[in-house]
C-alpha cells in the first residue's frame, strides 16, 4: 500500500533516537528508532488517515489526532512531536510537496489582518469561556512567556518576574503615560500603575471578555483614575504617551500590517518615549506559521523573525536601542500551562467537549514542542524615537528590577497587613 510506504520513508527519516510503533488500519505494524525512550506507540483508524498525514503532516497531525483517526495508545502527543522533531532540525514537513504548500501559505498570509478581521481572529480565541484560561494561567492571567529567573521559579513567580523585567526595560518615572497596546486581561497595566508608578495608564484590546475583566479589575483596585481599559485597535487610538508596551499581541498583527503597526507606535510615542515590543517569533528564516495552529487556534497569527520586523520599524522612523532573545522561556511557560491543563482536563471537559480538549492538549503541545525542538523563541526589542533616551549599558535594567521587587514587597506587606 502507498500510504505505508510513505510512512515508513518519512518515519523512517524522522526518527532517530527514542522509539516509535506504528500500527496501520491494516493491522501492519512498524517500528523506528534506536530502542531507547521515550516510547510512543500510535495507530490509525483508516487507511485515509495515513495518506493524509503523509501528504500534509504538519496540518494533518493535528486534525488526525483530534478527530481520533490518530490514536496514541502509548505516551502523549508531545512524546509524539519529540520524536519526530528532536532530529529533523525542526522540519516536520519532509515531503516533496512542501515547497507548493510553503508557496500557497505564503500567498495566503498576505491577506491584511485589517481592524475589523483582527477582531474576528482575536475573539476566535480570547473570548472563550473565562473559566477555561483559570484552569491553567497564573492568578494574574498572564497569557504570554514568563521570565523564569531563577530557571526553578514557579510559574506565578516567573510571571511576576517577566512584568519586572519588561517594566524594567520601559524606564518608567512617577507620573508617566502608559499606553499598553494588547492589554489582555488587565495585569500588566495594574502592574504599571500600582507597582512602577506611572500616572495614567491606557490599556487597549480586541477581546470582549479580556475588556470586561481588566475593567472590573481595575474598580476592584479603586485606579479607575489611573487605569482604563478600551476596546479599541492600535490603529484607531489617539494620544501622546511616555511609555509604549506591547506583550503578546504583536504575533497576530500579519506582516501585510507591520507597517501600520510601526507607523501608529511612532505616531503615539513622544519625542523622547521609550517603547517595549515583547513578541514570539522566530530564530530561523521567514517560514509560515504552522497551518493547524493557524487554522484552528490563531486565524491571522504570524511568527516574525527579525529580518521582517527591521524594515517596517526603519521606515516608521524607530531606533533600535535594545533587543534581548528569550529561548526556552516559553518551552517552561508551555509545560506549566499543559500540565495544569491536563490536571483540570475534567473540569475543561464540563465546559466544552472531548474534541475541545484534545484541540487543546495538541495546541498546548505544539506549542511547547516549537520553542524546545524548533526555531519559535520571544524577541524582546526597545525602540524609540531618539538614540539618547536609554542608558549607554544595560546596568539600569538589574538595578530597576531590584526597586521594581522592593516596590512588590512593600505591596504585600500592605495587604496582608
Amino acid at each position: 500500500m502507498l500510504s505505508e510506504k510513505l510512512l515508513d520513508l518519512a518515519f523512517t527519516r524522522a526518527v532517530k533516537h527514542g522509539t516509535l510503533e506504528v500500527v496501520t488500519a491494516g493491522g501492519k505494524r512498524f517500528t523506528f528508532g534506536d530502542g531507547a525512550e521515550p516510547q510512543v506507540s500510535i495507530r490509525f483508524s483508516d487507511a485515509s488517515a495515513q495518506m493524509a498525514l503523509c501528504l500534509h503532516p504538519e496540518l494533518k497531525l493535528g486534525e488526525l489526532f483530534v478527530d481520533g483517526r490518530l490514536v496514541i495508545e502509548q505516551g502523549t502527543i508531545l512524546d509524539l512531536l519529540q520524536l519526530l522533531l528532536q532530529d529533523t532540525h525542526g522540519e516536520l514537513d519532509e515531503l516533496p510537496l512542501k515547497r507548493l504548500r510553503k508557496i500557497r501559505t505564503w500567498m495566503m498570509r498576505r491577506a491584511e489582518n485589517d481592524a475589523s478581521r483582527s477582531k474576528r481572529n482575536v475573539a476566535h480565541h480570547y473570548d472563550l469561556d473565562g473559566r477555561l484560561y483559570s484552569l491553567f494561567l497564573d492568578s494574574d492571567r498572564q497569557y504570554s512567556c514568563a521570565y523564569f529567573d531563577p530557571p526553578d521559579a514557579s510559574l506565578e513567580e516567573a510571571q511576576l518576574a517577566k512584568k519586572r523585567h519588561i517594566v524594567a526595560k520601559l524606564l518608567i518615572d512617577q507620573g508617566h503615560s502608559v499606553l499598553d497596546i494588547g492589554s489582555g486581561w488587565g495585569g500588566t497595566g495594574l502592574y504599571l500603575a500600582q507597582i512602577a508608578g506611572a500616572g495614567s495608564v491606557k490599556g487597549i484590546t480586541l477581546s470582549e471578555e479580556q475588556l470586561e475583566v481588566s475593567r472590573k479589575r481595575s474598580a476592584t483596585a479603586c485606579l479607575q483614575d489611573r487605569v482604563q481599559f478600551e476596546l479599541q485597535d492600535y490603529r484607531d487610538t489617539t494620544g501622546s504617551f511616555d511609555r509604549i508596551v506591547s506583550v503578546g499581541m504583536f504575533e497576530h498583527v500579519g506582516v501585510p500590517s507591520y507597517d501600520a503597526y510601526f507607523q501608529a507606535c511612532h505616531r503615539l510615542l513622544k519625542e523622547d518615549g521609550v517603547m517595549l515590543l515583547h513578541t514570539i517569533g522566530r530564530s530561523g528564516t521567514p517560514y509560515p506559521t504552522n497551518s493547524w495552529i493557524t487554522k484552528y487556534i490563531f486565524p491571522g497569527g504570524h511568527l516574525p523573525v527579525l529580518s521582517e520586523m527591521m524594515p517596517a520599524i526603519e521606515r516608521a522612523g524607530l531606533v533600535v536601542t535594545d533587543i534581548e532573545v528569550l529561548r526556552l522561556h516559553y518551552a517552561y511557560t508551555l509545560q506549566a500551562w499543559r500540565e495544569r491543563f491536563m490536571a483540570h482536563r475534567e473540569e475543561a471537559l464540563r465546559l466544552y467537549d472531548e474534541r475541545f480538549c484534545r484541540m487543546w492538549e495538541c495546541y498546548l503541545a505544539m506549542s511547547e514542542s516549537a520553542f524546545r525542538w524548533q526555531d519559535a523563541v520571544v524577541f524582546q526589542l526597545q525602540l524609540a524615537r531618539r538614540n539618547d533616551v536609554v542608558p549607554l549599558t544595560r546596568d539600569y535594567i538589574a538595578e530597576r528590577e531590584a526597586t521594581l521587587k522592593e516596590a512588590e514587597r512593600n505591596m504585600e506587606l500592605k495587604r496582608s497587613a
